[in-house]
């Protein structure tokens, strides 16, 4: 037997791993305090200061939310401010450049740039917002719609229905839900969107015209 075999046919000595490894084992275990350190210094100092700048320099651009003719320098920003495409970039982790994605999907679907609208989407992260979060699911329901994609639609829609149960978002798009199951000929799940809005959201504004809408299914299942 070899000098190479015999080593490897040897049991291996009790704490052998430890004692040839030490250098390396106290080199990961520095290596993990000094991450944590990092990690903490990241959340609690880096990102608060990325965030409180990130609000600031946002401020201008959100108000031309509201203006469809501005809605480039929104996306854009100007001279003295930054746009929201820029705040989504440069400032990513902080709550603006989440919100940003949010008001970004919104324009690019008003500008009828559907695909943009999906990928700005998909770069917002939940918050817990009631209202926010079923809006994300809901507006890519929309654009979706918009690209006919009509299974994804359906999908986004429940999602946004389901996420936060309150009177104005789950109502809304419930109905826009109906709407879709409605181009896809299924009339029976068309009913049941519209029938849950009467039932579980009579106060809310679709609630007012929908017996219309479920008549109008029920007789198309038929």
């Amino acid at each position: 037997m070899s000098t190479t075999e015999n080593e490897i046919t040897q049991p291996v000595k009790k704490g052998a791993f430890l004692q040839e490894n030490t250098k390396s084992l106290l080199f990961i275990a520095g290596a993990i305090v000094v991450l944590i350190g990092i990690y903490i210094w990241y959340q609690n100092v880096y990102l608060k200061d990325r965030a409180e700048e990130a609000a600031a320099k946002m401020y201008k651009a959100e108000r031309l939310l509201g203006t469809d003719s501005l809605a480039n320098k929104a996306i854009n920003g100007g001279i003295d401010y930054p746009g929201f495409a820029k705040i989504a970039e440069e400032y990513n982790n902080t709550k603006s450049a989440n919100l940003a994605s949010l008001y970004l999907g919104g324009i690019y679907l008003r500008k009828g740039e559907y695909k943009k609208a999906i990928e700005s989407l998909g770069n917002y992260a939940e918050t817990g917002s009631p209202v926010a979060d079923p809006l994300a699911l809901g507006l890519l329901g929309d654009a979706y719609s918009e690209l006919k994609d009509y299974k994804q639609a359906i999908t986004y829609y429940k999602k946004a229905a389901d996420k936060s149960s309150n009177k104005f978002t789950s109502p809304l798009f419930l109905k826009k839900l109906g709407l879709v199951y409605e181009a896809e000929k299924d009339f029976n799940s068309a009913a049941e969107a519209y029938t849950k809005i009467r039932t579980q959201y009579p106060e809310s504004a679709e609630a007012a015209m929908i017996d219309e809408y479920i008549a109008r299914a029920e007789a198309q299942a038929k």
